[in-house]
């Protein structure tokens, strides 16, 4: 399993760049949409990591079937 993480990094000058990490698909635009709450700040430019383009599949067990879901 990843770890789901927001690397952050401020210039001198105010600018923010963010980028997610282990968030596969378009779960990472809720977390930059989160940030940009926090931070009072707009997203002007995105690029999409290869991450973007995955998709996490989620194994769990029910009723003593393993089960595979594809999100």
């Amino acid at each position: 399993m990843y770890d789901k993480k927001i690397k952050i990094k401020i210039t001198e000058d105010g600018k923010i760049f963010a980028e997610t990490i282990g968030l596969k698909g378009k779960d990472c635009l809720q977390y930059i949409e989160l940030l940009e709450e926090l931070l009072d700040a707009e997203s002007i430019d995105s690029n999409y990591t290869n991450e973007y383009f995955e998709t996490e599949i989620q194994t769990y067990r029910q009723n003593n079937q393993i089960i595979r879901e594809e999100k």
